[in-house]
This record gives C-alpha cells, structure tokens and sequence, in this order.
C-alpha cells in the first residue's frame, strides 16, 4: 500500500474550496507472506552494517523499515536514534521524515515547532516533499504564523522542483486566489501537470474541468479517459465520477451495467454520493442489467481495494 508521508490539500468539490490533508507519501515496507521478520531484520544485512558505520542514507533506510513494521518500544527508540544520527548528517529525507513524525505525533510527542524546523532544514536544500509541507504548515498555522503568501511560495517551490503533491497544491491556491492573485489558467497548468505525473486526485479534478467545460474547451472523452485513469488507481471520487459518465453515456458509451459496477466499488469504499446514484440507477435496470452487474462487481471486490491508497476526492461530477 502506499501511504503518502507529505500532504495534499484539495480542492474543486463542485468549483468549492476543499482543504484535506493526507498521509503522507513514503511507503512503509511491505510485510512478507512467510514467517514474519522482527523490526531490526526488515533491512538487509548490507543496509544495518552501513547504518552502523554511521551511513546516514543507511541509517535512515533502516529507521523507516523499523517504524514500518510495527515495532516496539525498544525498536522505536532505536529507529529514533538512526534517525537522529541521519539528521545530523544533514539527510533531507530524514530531516523530512522526522518532521512529518513531529507533524503527526507518530513514534514522537505531537510538535509542530520541530516539524517545522526538520521540513525546513530539507527544504533548504531544495527536497520537494518538504517544500511541499512547509506549504501545508504555513496554510493551517501550525508551527508557525497563519500566511497564505508564505504557503504559496512553498508550494511552487515544490511544484517547480516536479512534485506532483506540491503542483495539486499550488493548483489550489491559484484557483481560489489564496496567497497569489485568482489564476486560473495557471490552476489548469499546473493540475495538468500532476495530473499527467499520475496523481489520481489531479487526475479526478482535472476531469472536472473537462466535464464542465471550465477553463478548458468542454470534452466528455477527456473527461472519462481522466476519470478512468484515477479510478483505476482506486480513488472513490473517480470511480463516481466515471460511473456517472457511463450512466449519462457522455465520452464513453451509455452502459448502466459499467455504471452500477463503478457505483458499487466506489459505494464499498463509503463515497456517499455513488451509494444514491447506485440506488437511483437501479430503479430503472432490468434484472438481467441488475445481475451481470453483480457478477461483474463481484468479480472485482477483491481486486485493487488492496492495491490503492486511501485518497480524498477532491469533486465529483455527481451533483450532492
């Protein structure tokens, strides 16, 4: 599964201002199907002899391992001091790592003081996960004074490094005009650009976009070919969204089967609004439609559930 260890904050439910922050974004190490390891064997042999001839990427590795095994006490004090000692080596992905411990009261006492001063370490030298949530910091006043101008300064700084959290983010503040003036020629620029670095979220925003004809040049395909590709990555507001298209048959054709079918995995992961929608549709499906499409929903409820992060949905072309 993976977790974001930086954070996305959204926007664009109906063209309305949204803020939802996520887990951030390193994955935590995966668990084996065979006997399970302790904490301290989840890294090579290579990785723990580095770490403890005082390789700081070595011993940030393992700390992170460590910490994504659900260790005890004694383990988490020991991932804390490797962790530590990267930090002191001026590790940005350590120092970026602490900080998002200090952010969220994870392994550590809940400090936005030391988060900000980790992520700004890592920031300094330009780590765009940092840039991107000393933006988050700045917009929600934690750590530091409230400042909307100082947000957005981050979030281009990370945006213009590549990261594809910190561009959805500075799409955010351009489309609202907080800490910069209303752009929203540039929200679209830079959505695309996240968007075509895979983020499901931009992806599902920027279908909107397509959807409503705002900004952009309606177009229903485009719409659906964005709302498919996030909905694949299990995003539930997607997921509505493409449903939603197929039942209306605009950009792919009319099909209430597929649409019940997205509904129904969309409704699994509690999206509300597909839960209705699926309802409604159901009252005028044969019982023919009714059955293929809980066979095929079936089918598929043991898939991709496992294999998506848990995202936000940022919109959804489906009125509330």
């Amino acid at each position: 599964m993976n977790l974001r260890q930086y954070e996305i904050v959204f926007f664009f439910s109906k063209l309305a201002l949204l803020f939802v922050c996520l887990t951030p974004w390193l994955a935590p190490v995966s668990f084996s199907q065979s006997a399970p390891q302790s904490p301290r064997e989840a890294t090579t042999s290579d990785v723990r002899e580095a770490a403890q001839h005082g390789d700081s990427g070595a011993q940030y590795r393992s700390a992170k391992a460590i910490l994504g095994h659900h260790p005890g006490a004694d383990d988490v004090q020991f991932a804390l001091k490797l962790l530590h000692n990267s930090v002191a080596q001026g590790n940005p992905s350590a120092e970026f790592y602490l900080g998002y411990l200090y952010e969220h009261g994870q392994f550590v006492a809940q400090d936005y003081a030391l988060a900000f001063e980790n992520y700004q370490a890592a920031a300094q030298v330009h780590y765009p996960p940092a840039e991107n949530n000393l933006g988050v910091l700045y917009l929600g006043g934690h750590g530091v004074a409230k400042d909307a101008t100082k947000a957005f300064t981050w979030y281009l700084a990370s945006a213009q490094h590549g990261d594809p959290v910190g561009q959805i983010n500075l799409a955010n503040l351009y489309y609202s005009g907080s800490g910069t003036s209303r752009n929203y020629g540039e929200a679209v620029r830079w959505l695309r650009a996240s968007a075509d670095a895979g983020l499901a979220e931009a992806q599902n925003s920027l279908a909107y976009f397509y959807f409503s004809g705002v900004v952009v040049q309606r177009d229903y395909a485009e719409a659906a070919r964005l709302a498919r590709l996030a909905a694949q990555q299990g995003l539930p507001g997607a997921e509505t969204s493409l449903a939603y298209l197929y039942e209306q048959g605009q950009g792919v054709p009319l099909d209430y089967v597929s649409a019940y079918a997205w509904y129904s995995r969309a409704m699994d992961a509690g999206n509300q609004a597909a839960a209705d929608r699926r309802k409604l549709l159901a009252q005028v499906m044969t019982r023919k439609q009714l059955d293929e499409a809980n066979v095929r929903t079936s089918a598929v409820a043991s898939q991709s559930r496992e294999q998506s992060s848990p995202h936000a949905t940022p919109f959804s072309l489906v009125d509330h």
